[in-house]
């Protein structure tokens, strides 16, 4: 059975309870005044804090003797003027009186108060002298003197008129000290019984025995730091009745106190975590797999990364990341958390930004490798019977050496006439696809297969494009083949659209290519013709009105690009090379082919054009051949347009019409367009109308668009860090494009293939070759910084 001896209503407890400070449930506290001359010593004030409060145990004596020698103590202490128990009258007196003083600018020096230094700082200070009309200089706990204003100050210590400022920091010290929550419970019971209201002094003489400056502004700072079992009922100034709230809130709060404790040493253990994780070396970090093992830490690292690549769902996520990053010391910024991410090892080190913040999808579902599967294994040609056999052909393909779709291939013979005859066999993936069936349909989403530095996306899952799709030497192949005899100037004598069946004999690189077509070797005359029909083809468009816009086209293969320093192959390819040149002028033939036959058949096809009329490329001739020219030309072209009924003139091409047709397994629209010829070559319906591709052109093009720009933010990240890698000192040719301002200059480096800006010395001219060196190159930042140096 609790004891509790009523009087003034101070709570005593059993001294023979244990202490609180052992067990959090019982203590025993010493309080003294801010005084040296006025101490509180009764016997001691003990005090138990079980809930409910009839479960204390205390030793067997008398309950009388023990209630008449705490009596007896407090007298003796009072009579000895030790403890000034001051009236509830007086109290109330005195906050009035400072309150008025307060208002009226006429505080006295020595006056303790508490002022709101800033939104998140409350501080004690004492009054020194006015400073104006209304405002206060005091001087505070931290030892800084500073001016007030009356709306800053939140309590004035009641009975503590003569303060010393040297003496704050003692007596906070003793406030915090003798803080405990637990008094807060104990009255509450006692008050929320009675239905009963208190003020701070009222409370002080309460729990402590004692309205004295001490006590009370304990009492105070635990009342205002209360959110659980006090409310305030009546603000009066700066005495504020509070009033204990119902057992069903305190309940409620303390659920939510509980709840939020639990939440505050979950987001510590996770900062922990990330601070160990932070100190590991490289390889001894943990997997991104291991961060998502558990809900509660893989919601946080959640909300970290949809910041960090600014993709945040709600507010919640925003201040998760933010909580989090001003815990470890971090700035409130994207880039702050994508380096903590990569120091984690939740990101690699060269991680895509880009590609994640586009959310691009790169895996295929299940469900769509399950249906790639069920076509590869069961799927029949629906074009078997029409297709005819070109297997006697030599079949040359070539592309880049990390080719994994291939997709075109070519053939050539000469006639007894002389003429030209050209074969472009392009895959045909419409052989085992149906236009709106669950392939088509992913397809379309994509859009495109992407082509990054570090991988390849692939439109269509990767055994479906690779063994049921591509072209591979050595084996028969399904294709559309597209032949044109030209004529001698290069024009389109005869044409003809047909399904076939192929043979590739040799699958090239255009090193390899270029190699054998300067070995001149008489066994790959084919391949000779294949080179003199592209230059006929040139020819015949530049005087159709064709800009030759090739310039050099930088690749990078990076192997290992989660490594910290993964492997980067990095390859420059000129254009105008003969047998990247001999292929594109060959898929360019093939794209005027389709668009004469779609013209003639009245087939609604994906029609490109560019119209240049409006350039004068006389105005170009005195800039020399090559980058210096097509960069010049380039930056006043027009943007491309389309038409879905006609064909549409490209003025770039030197062409009358125009559409992609050599990609169907990379872009959907070529694939598009195989769906209307392939249709037609059958007989059958066409599959889409002209509206309906216009409609499909545009989601299309508008995910190409965003592709387009990911390959190249992706391309340029790796070639910045490759020329971060370089030695220091290392010098690169440039060629001097145009002149941005005054002596800054674009410049082209040549070994690179990429543009920049630098300053260049007096007698540079536009077509110059300069020396440069490399001052910084951050691939995050998308900083490069060149110098130009004497040339040696």
């Amino acid at each position: 059975m609790a004891l509790r001896a009523m009087n003034s209503c101070v709570i005593f407890r059993s001294a023979a309870t244990p202490p609180l400070a052992a067990s959090r449930r019982c203590c025993v506290r010493q309080f003294t005044t801010s005084r040296s001359r006025k101490h509180l010593n009764l016997h001691s004030f003990l005090r138990c804090t079980p809930y409910p409060l009839s479960h204390v145990t205390v030793r067997s004596y008398s309950v009388h003797n023990l209630v008449e020698m705490v009596m007896e103590e407090l007298a003796s202490i009072r009579k000895r003027g030790r403890v000034r128990a001051t009236s509830k009258l007086e109290l109330a007196s005195t906050g009035e009186l400072l309150e008025d003083k307060l208002k009226k600018g006429t505080l006295q020096k020595g006056l303790l108060l508490e002022f709101k230094k800033d939104s998140e700082r409350v501080l004690l200070a004492v009054a020194l002298k006015p400073d104006g009309k209304k405002n206060w200089m005091v001087s505070d706990q931290n030892g800084i003197t500073t001016s007030i204003k009356p709306q800053q100050v939140t309590f004035i210590v009641p009975g503590a008129e003569n303060f010393e400022p040297t003496e704050i920091s003692d007596f906070v010290q003793k406030a915090q000290d003798n803080l405990d929550t637990a008094l807060l419970e104990f009255a509450w019971n006692e008050l929320v019984e009675k239905n009963k209201s208190v003020t701070v002094q009222e409370l002080a003489e309460m729990i402590f025995g004692s309205a004295e400056p001490l006590e009370s502004y304990c009492a105070h700072l635990l009342l205002s730091r209360d959110e659980v079992y006090f409310t305030v009922l009546e603000s009066k100034g700066l005495s504020p009745v509070y009033g204990p709230r119902t057992a069903t809130q305190v309940g409620e709060l303390l659920r939510r106190k509980l709840a939020k404790e639990t939440a505050e040493k979950e987001f510590e253990e996770l900062i922990q975590l990330l601070r160990s994780a932070k100190k590991m070396p490289p390889q001894d970090k943990p997997p991104r797999s291991s961060w998502k093992t558990e809900e509660k830490i893989w919601h946080k690292i959640e909300s970290l990364e949809a910041f960090a690549i600014d993709a945040c769902k709600n507010d919640d996520q925003k201040r998760t990341a933010g909580m989090i990053l001003k815990a470890m010391g971090l700035a409130k910024t994207s880039s702050a958390a994508v380096n903590l991410l990569i120091d984690i090892g939740y990101f690699p080190v060269h991680v895509n930004l880009d590609l994640l913040k586009l959310n691009i999808p790169t895996d295929h579902r299940e469900e769509i490798l399950s249906v790639a599967d069920s076509i590869l294994s069961s799927s029949p040609d629906l074009d078997e019977a029409d297709r005819v056999d070109l297997t006697h052909l030599k079949v040359y393909a070539i592309d880049v050496d990390e080719a994994d779709e291939l997709d075109d291939a070519l053939s050539a013979t000469r006639l007894q006439d002389g003429r030209i005859k050209v074969w472009i066999h392009v895959a045909d993936p419409t052989s085992l696809l149906q236009p709106g069936s669950i392939i088509d349909k992913d397809a379309r989403r994509r859009g495109t297969s992407i082509f990054l530095p570090t991988a390849t996306y692939s439109m269509f899952p990767e055994r479906l494009a690779m063994e049921g799709m591509s072209l591979k030497q050595g084996k028969l192949c399904n294709a559309v083949t597209v032949s044109v005899v030209l004529r001698s100037d290069g024009s389109i004598a005869e044409y003809s659209v047909e399904n076939s069946i192929i043979k590739p004999t040799y699958m090239l690189t255009y090193e390899s290519a270029t190699e054998l077509l300067h070995l001149n070797l008489e066994e790959e005359i084919e391949l000779k013709i294949l080179s003199e029909a592209a230059a006929l083809r040139l020819r015949w468009r530049r005087e159709q009105g064709a800009i030759d816009t090739g310039t050099l086209e930088t690749r990078i293969k990076v192997t290992n690009p989660d490594h910290p320093e993964p492997s980067i192959k990095l390859y420059v390819e000129n254009q105008a090379d003969a047998a990247m040149r001999l292929v594109s002028e060959m898929m360019i033939l093939c794209g005027e082919v389709i668009a004469t036959y779609g013209s003639h058949n009245n087939i609604p096809l994906p029609y490109r054009g560019q119209p240049q009329s409006n350039i004068d490329t006389s105005a170009f001739e005195h800039l020399p051949e090559g980058p210096v020219r097509s960069s010049a030309i380039v930056r006043i072209m027009r943007a491309a347009e389309m038409d879905f009924r006609n064909p549409v003139r490209h003025g770039v091409l030197g062409l009358p019409g125009y559409v992609q047709f050599t990609s169907p397994i990379r872009r959907y629209m070529d694939l598009a367009a195989h769906y209307q010829v392939k249709a037609f070559l059958r007989g059958d319906s066409l599959p889409f109308s002209a509206g309906e591709l216009e409609g499909i052109a545009s989601t299309v093009n508008m995910t190409t668009r965003v592709v387009r720009r990911l390959s190249s933010s992706s391309l340029r990240y790796w070639i910045l860090e490759y020329l971060r890698r370089q030695p220091k000192g290392k010098r690169f040719r440039a060629l001097v494009l145009r002149f941005i301002k005054d002596r800054i200059a674009a410049i082209l480096l040549t070994e690179i293939g990429v543009q920049a800006s630098s300053w260049v010395s007096l007698g540079v001219q536009i077509g110059d070759e300069v020396d440069v060196q490399v001052e910084e190159a951050h691939p995050r930042d998308d900083v490069l910084s060149l110098k130009e140096v004497e040339a040696v």
